[in-house]
């Protein structure tokens, strides 16, 4: 080819080649030589009225047909116990209700507790900040350093998670802080449109949650362990009780069973896997909730510790590794602090605990009515002898 040929009529040349009727999107081998611009494609004549209509239906009938599938299962609408749920109900102590009773612990306090029991005993409905297979202390801490919170703490003990530390919501605290506005209305528009309508709308019946768990063939050096499947169902202010589910269903309450069977068989985790580190982390769990309660008693906090029930396999796995003597008395001992163990009082044992860890709802109900009137009790009491001084001062 002559070098005289211009370039222009090289890209003549080459669209006339490479002609293609019905599909007008210029490539780069349409033109050689020259810079490429946003190609361009004509967007094809169809009837998307339609195909519109059809996508509408479509995703309404595998929607329903997926709500229907969950609901024949048992799973009923509930409100998410979000972050975003948790970070409502802590913001309430800093807009005007840092004099209110504050339920802290893992989840025995969030399922065990019926927050419209306790306010019928007491006239005072608690807010409700304990967070599942999460230790209170990080939470502790969070109140210690909130100077609006001035009311009544109940701590919940769950040896295994306390004394070890283990936060698995543990980031539901920095959420709260950094929390936006957009994240807040979104919460707000999903407990107005979505969660108390949808059973679907669950973490544990994610479709991705649920292909994971199928049972796929093991792969050389990937542990095998089932996660903690949905135990509960929440209210608006995270009230929460046991699913029923869990209750009726023998071979869901054995399969909750024998995930928490996991954690009594296999090697402990490597914070805790020796005798050295178990007590490492127990003196520090311990030595953090002593520094906390120190910020709170300083500004006039009342608060007690609960160690509420458990029964079967995993009360026998906390009493061979986190025994009493060396957590719960010792804990007690060092923050200087009252508490409220089940083993203590007859009117706190007996109650059913489908899975070893957690009340009935209809057990709960019966246990909070028992135990808030002591809570109340120890309260009271505290704050007697906190004025008693006042009232008869020494010469």
């Amino acid at each position: 080819m002559p070098s005289s040929i211009s370039s222009s009529n090289i890209v003549m040349a080459a669209t006339e080649n490479f002609d293609r009727p019905g599909f007008v999107r210029l490539t780069a081998s349409d033109r050689p030589g020259v810079a490429q611009p946003v190609p361009v494609r004509d967007v094809p004549v169809q009837p998307w009225g339609r195909i519109f209509l059809i996508a509408v239906v479509l995703f309404i009938v595998l929607l329903s047909g997926w709500e229907y599938y969950w609901r024949d299962y048992g799973v009923v609408p509930a409100y998410a116990n979000s972050n975003d749920s948790w970070a409502a109900q802590r913001r309430r102590i800093d807009q005007g209700e840092g004099n209110s009773t504050v339920l802290i612990g893992s989840s025995r306090v969030l399922f065990d507790l019926q927050l419209p029991v306790w306010e019928s005993v007491t006239g005072k409905r608690p807010i409700q900040l304990a967070l599942e297979g999460t230790s209170p202390v990080p939470i502790l801490e969070d109140l210690a350093d909130d100077p609006h919170f001035t009311g009544r703490l109940l701590i919940g003990v769950v040896p295994s998670i306390f004394f070890s530390g283990f936060a698995f919501r543990g980031n539901a605290i920095p959420y709260y802080h950094k929390q936006s506005l957009s994240q807040r209305s979104g919460h707000w528009l999903s407990q107005h449109f979505v969660e108390p309508y949808f059973a679907f709308f669950d973490g544990d019946y994610a479709l991705n949650t649920v292909i994971k768990r199928q049972p796929w063939p093991a792969r050389p050096g990937v542990p095998q362990r089932m996660s903690v499947r949905k135990l509960a169902v929440s209210e608006p202010d995270r009230n929460t009780y046991m699913w029923q589910k869990v209750e009726t269903d023998p071979a869901y309450q054995t399969l909750a069973r024998s995930i928490w069977a996991q954690n009594f068989t296999g090697p402990p985790p490597p914070n805790i896997n020796t005798p050295e580190k178990l007590q490492k982390s127990i003196d520090t769990q311990i030595g953090r909730a002593v520094a906390a309660i120190a910020k709170l008693r300083a500004r006039g906090v009342r608060l007690m510790f609960i160690r509420l029930p458990s029964s079967g396999d995993f009360y026998a796995f906390e009493n061979k590794v986190f025994p009493r003597s060396q957590t719960w008395d010792v804990l007690l001992q060092r923050t200087g602090s009252t508490g409220i163990h089940f083993e203590n009082y007859a009117a706190l044992q007996g109650y059913d605990l489908p899975e070893w860890s957690h009340l009935s709802a209809s057990e709960a109900q019966r246990f909070t009515a028992v135990l808030a009137p002591l809570v109340e009790q120890e309260f009271n009491r505290q704050e007697q002898l906190a004025v008693r001084p006042s009232l008869n001062p020494q010469p």
